[in-house]
């Protein structure tokens, strides 16, 4: 899917690392939510409430997800975080990214 419509955007935006990843939050009808969001290279490490789904729309970077080892991530791929985790990232690439909140 390439555009959503019918949604409400939350005007401010969702800043982190000193600004070198920041993103919107989408809210749609039935209560979801996503963020849509860019990210410039360097390493981060997020903490996650609920499972997410993260979908790379442009750039490349490295994820190093629990329990696993680090993986390539690139343009048009997507990986899932499981709730209450942490993962890390290395963004290779400045990258613009869609992340949906599963629950």
């Amino acid at each position: 899917m390439s555009e959503f419509k019918n949604v409400n955007i939350v005007k401010q935006a969702n800043i982190y690392f000193d600004g070198k990843v920041n993103s919107r939050t989408i809210v749609f009808a039935d209560g979801s939510k996503k963020t849509l969001g860019f990210m410039l290279p360097g390493e981060y490490t997020f903490n996650t409430v609920d499972p997410e789904l993260m979908e790379i729309l442009a750039g490349e970077l490295d994820v190093l997800l629990p329990g696993s080892d680090w993986q390539a991530v690139a343009a048009g791929e997507s990986f899932n975080v499981p709730g209450n985790a942490a993962f890390s990232m290395k963004v290779k690439t400045a990258s613009d990214y869609c992340c949906s909140f599963l629950k």
